[in-house]
This record gives structure tokens, sequence and C-alpha cells, in this order.
């Protein structure tokens, strides 16, 4: 797994500090976070970091409901989802690409939901990580914090 790009670092990243360690990616992180907004409602943000050693990562929420987990890595970043039994359900039954719905059906379960992480590279991912949001988003009673 790719280590997060703020290990280390004590308080949360700038704007610019972000962008150095993105690079390109920068530009699909914020089209990801403008469209969960504008599409799903998506709006609330929070950084959080459960130690140095750990990172910082950017909470996405709906209401107090958390989404998804945006964690920054040099040259790119990854989605992280903590996804209930319905949520994994509505995902494999989505279309997406066969290695993906491999990932989440092979995924490690936590009392919190099903772990499953997207790396987000190209153009191309950020429709992976939409349709999870999706399959989150349809399962209300998936109550999951993550």
């Amino acid at each position: 797994m790719l280590p997060n790009a703020f290990i280390g670092k004590r308080d949360k990243p700038t704007e610019d500090e972000l962008a150095a360690e993105l690079g390109p990616s920068k530009t699909l992180w914020d089209r990801l976070v403008g469209d969960l907004a504008a599409e799903s409602g998506v709006t609330a943000q929070e950084w959080n970091s459960y130690s140095p050693k750990a990172g910082w990562s950017l909470r996405l929420k709906k209401s107090e409901r958390t989404i998804v987990y945006l964690v920054p890595c040099r040259g790119c970043f990854r989605a992280a989802f903590a996804l209930g039994d319905k949520a994994v359900q509505a995902a494999c039954r989505s279309k997406l690409p066969p290695k993906v719905i491999t990932a989440i059906k092979g995924a490690k379960r936590y009392a919190e939901g099903t772990a499953v992480r997207i790396v987000v590279i190209r153009p191309g991912d950020l429709a992976v990580v939409k349709k999870i949001v999706a399959a989150k988003l349809e399962n209300r009673k998936d109550r999951t914090s993550g």
C-alpha cells in the first residue's frame, strides 16, 4: 500500500502542501470532492490524523455520516471506505470493473464494515469511487461510520 504523504506531520496539510504531494492528481482530488458535493450532497469535509505515524486524511461526510476518506499519497490518493453488508452487495451488483469487485469481496471485514481502498491515479478511477459512494448512499441502513 502506498504510504500517506503526510506521515510525521503534526498540522493538517495546507492546499499548497497537498498540491505539492499530489502533483497532477490534485485535479482529480478537486474534481472528486466537487462532484461528490454537487451530485451526492457529500459536502462536509474534515481533516483527521489519528497520530503523526498515520498521516492525514480528508473525511467526506453527508450530514454526520462519513462516506469516504481521501488519503493523500505522493502522486496519487486513496479513497477508503468502510462498507456495511448491504453496501458491499450493492457495490458488487454495480457495473464496477471485475478486479474491483474481486477486491471488495476479498476485503477484510471489521466491526465498522468492510475495508475497501481504491487508488486514484487516472480520471477513470473517479467513476469507480463514485459508484462505491452511490452504493453506500443507497443503503441508508448501512450506518457504519466510514
